[in-house]
């Protein structure tokens, strides 16, 4: 069984990506090591083991609107991988994202994040995502703000961004 056929959750499509649920085999293959096909040559980055081993502590982060792994339609290859930090709290999801090295540079974060935030913002207990990012990591800055997420608080280095539904209600310091 290949791991692309293996989750339950149909992809969400963007103009050049195809974002996919992560399935238990995906976890299982990053964990193990064990490289796959569909794989760019740099994919799994540091980032997706540490989401891969946290799956089996947040089990909703493998539903509908928990992490996704970023699949570059035109090769076909697995790139990156965007995720909300589900369920939400108050009405606030957080967002994260990483895309391989091979592929920065190609506005494939700012897609997949305005997609899934997208995503996030039609559940009627969402009305924020959020997302935090070093001010020393600039591109990661631009990938938010290319996302239409606006700055929303800056502290001891680190900013909070955020989007939110079209007039529904934030909550305090969201």
């Amino acid at each position: 069984m290949t791991s692309s056929s293996s989750s339950p959750h149909p992809p969400l499509a963007t103009d050049r990506l195809d974002l996919r649920s992560w399935s238990t085999a995906d976890a299982e293959a990053v964990l193990g090591d064990a490289r796959q096909a569909h794989w760019a040559h740099d994919f799994p980055a540091e980032g997706d083991r540490v989401i891969a081993g946290l799956f089996e502590q947040n089990p909703a982060w493998l539903g509908a609107y928990g992490h996704r792994l970023v699949v570059e339609r035109g090769s076909g290859l697995v790139v990156g991988s965007v995720g909300l930090f589900w369920p939400p709290g108050q009405g606030t999801v957080e967002l994260g994202y990483g895309i391989v090295a091979s592929r920065r540079g190609r506005g494939y974060a700012s897609e997949a994040a305005r997609a899934l935030a997208d995503l996030a913002l039609t559940v009627p207990e969402v009305h924020t995502v959020v997302a935090t990012v070093e001010l020393s990591n600039p591109a990661s800055v631009r990938v938010l703000e290319k996302a239409g997420f606006l700055r929303r608080s800056v502290e001891d280095g680190v900013a909070r961004f955020g989007t939110s539904a079209p007039g529904r209600q934030e909550s305090p310091g969201a």
